[in-house]
């Protein structure tokens, strides 16, 4: 394909809201194509680089074209076990890849990974969140757009313990209230797509190998807020889909006419392999304009 420029996708573009409108009348037919690509991890490292161009590559040769990728976070391989000089040369290898072989628009959350919280940082413009922020044009952690007659809700899932000592699944008070509000001021014809780094519900946890007679569920591994979250979608119809990661694995949930899906890895287990049955791999999901859509998992 092409090498052309697509650093534009990376910065301010993602935040402006765009109508977006269906491109076909034609109700059988999708209105919107869209790549759901999560958990890259990329490092100069067991040839990920060249390997996640290859995903790049085949996201844009699918035919149908995709219309846009939806990335749900941890894009560096993780920025709370290296120094500062590890993790600006894996944004910069981050950056110049989709710059060079990415032309769709992208529009991104915040992985664990993606994250400085280490505790001798404090203080510093390098601590939580806003590095790589900056890295990918973001003005806030969460934010909305519309697109082809759905809105696209884009959540921060990724909070610290009230211990302040490591992460949990999360949307805390102010930004609930936003998602509130985002949610009674879209038309109820308009369908709505979520997406969060840390799945809001997922089976995947269940998978243990040394169950005795309970499982352990970690804050860390899934929303602790999620019934809070799941009753505010149970009063508004026209969400019908949420997107996650994390987790590196695949399922889908059906619950309350809402399905949750955890779409694998891009990097499988760290580039090393399946992470246990699930290959490295994206989601490809067609929207259609009365709320439904038909996905699937692919393995590049």
């Amino acid at each position: 394909m092409q090498r052309r420029s697509a650093l534009k996708n990376i910065g301010g573009l993602l935040l402006v809201p765009s109508l977006g409108f269906a491109k076909t009348s034609n109700p059988k037919q999708p209105v919107l194509r869209i790549a759901h690509l999560t958990d890259i991890h990329l490092k100069n490292k067991f040839d990920a680089p060249a390997r996640f161009v290859k995903c790049l590559h085949h996201v844009q040769n699918q035919s149908p074209k995709v219309d846009l990728i939806l990335n749900g976070g941890d894009m560096v391989f993780d920025m709370n076990k290296e120094n500062i000089s590890t993790i600006n040369d894996q944004w910069q290898l981050t950056k110049a890849t989709m710059k060079a072989d990415c032309s769709l628009p992208v529009h991104y959350c915040l992985g664990n990974h993606d994250i400085w919280w280490n505790e001798n940082d404090k203080g510093q413009t390098l601590y939580g969140k806003q590095y790589s922020m900056d890295q990918l044009g973001l003005v806030k952690p969460y934010y909305s757009f519309i697109k082809g007659g759905w809105k696209f809700i884009i959540l921060d899932s990724v909070h610290l313990d009230i211990d302040n000592t490591w992460y949990i699944g999360k949307l805390g008070d102010e930004q609930f209230a936003w998602l509130e509000q985002e949610l009674k001021a879209t038309d109820l014809a308009m369908p709505v797509l979520v997406m969060t780094h840390i799945p809001i519900l997922t089976v995947t946890n269940l998978i243990e190998d040394d169950t005795v007679n309970k499982w352990v569920m970690l804050g860390g591994d899934m929303h602790t807020d999620n019934a809070k979250i799941i009753n505010l979608f149970y009063q508004h119809p026209n969400v019908k889909l949420c997107l996650s990661g994390h987790i590196h694995l695949r399922d889908k949930v059906v619950y309350n006419h809402v399905t949750y899906i955890c779409n694998g890895a891009v990097c499988g287990a760290w580039w090393e392999g399946n992470k246990r049955e699930t290959a490295p791999g994206y989601g490809l999901i067609d929207l259609y304009a009365d709320g439904r859509f038909t996905e699937d998992y692919i393995n590049y």
